[in-house]
């Protein structure tokens, strides 16, 4: 199925998630198709979401009232997840787009993943790894957010806190290099080069929240890699080739 081809529900977790993101929420989900379904979940009758009230009519959001009906949980995941399963099952979309940084979502894309939907995700870099990866590819937001600003990109990428690697779930730049060594060891081709389009497709499978802005750089994957000093590539007309060095 190609990407235009699409047709998605776009829900979002507003108890979780800050309105500053939505237009990249937004322009982030329009590149994988038409956006059929736009709704944000929570207890509108709280103050603490009135700053996403203000957003609702400029982005043409649905709002969707959940009571929060047990102190401290996220009144959201409840309507969030009815409503994806009667989506699911009314035929209409063939994608989804979960927009959260809650764990509790998993089981949801999990099954959603089990009726060929594609599901794509996003979140914050405190979302757990367990819903990063049931996802077929996830977007963090915040490090969306730096990269478009490169004020706060600069500001970042020079002071890293100590507690972001506990409170994160991006996977250390090491570990991508490694398992990318792996990945092309065990596809090389009898030249010593292997197809890039295979790779790629391999790492975004395996590291579904894989991207360079991750760690500071907003370009391609392939020219990310092309930098570093373990790998070398190699273009010729349309094709992408990548060993290791």
């Amino acid at each position: 199925m190609e990407i235009k081809d699409k047709s998605m529900a776009l829900l979002i977790d507003a108890e979780n998630i800050s309105p500053n993101y939505i237009e990249i929420i937004i322009d982030e989900a329009n590149k994988y198709g038409k956006i059929n379904y736009r709704r944000v979940y929570g207890d509108w009758t709280t103050p603490q979401l009135n700053p996403w009230k203000q957003k609702m009519n400029e982005f043409g959001l649905t709002p969707v009232q959940q009571y929060a009906y047990i102190s401290g949980k996220n009144s959201s995941d409840f309507t969030l997840i009815i409503d994806a399963m009667d989506i699911l099952y009314s035929g209409k979309v063939n994608s989804f787009c979960i927009v959260t940084s809650d764990s509790d979502f998993t089981k949801l894309v999990t099954r959603l993943r089990e009726d060929n939907m594609f599901v794509f995700g996003m979140g914050e870099s405190k979302t757990p790894i367990s819903l990063v990866n049931s996802c077929e590819t996830f977007s963090y937001l915040d490090k969306m957010l730096a990269a478009s600003d490169s004020e706060v990109k600069a500001t970042k990428s020079k002071t890293i806190k100590k507690n972001d690697v506990a409170t994160t779930s991006i996977t250390p730049l090491r570990k991508i290099k490694q398992e990318l060594k792996n990945m092309i060891n065990s596809n090389v081709e009898d030249d010593g080069w292997a197809y890039w389009s295979l790779i790629a497709q391999l790492l975004q499978k395996k590291f579904p929240g894989f991207h360079p802005r991750n760690y500071g750089k907003n370009i391609r994957p392939i020219d990310f890699f092309e930098k570093m000093k373990e790998f070398e590539v190699k273009k010729q007309a349309t094709v992408i080739y990548i060993k290791n060095k």
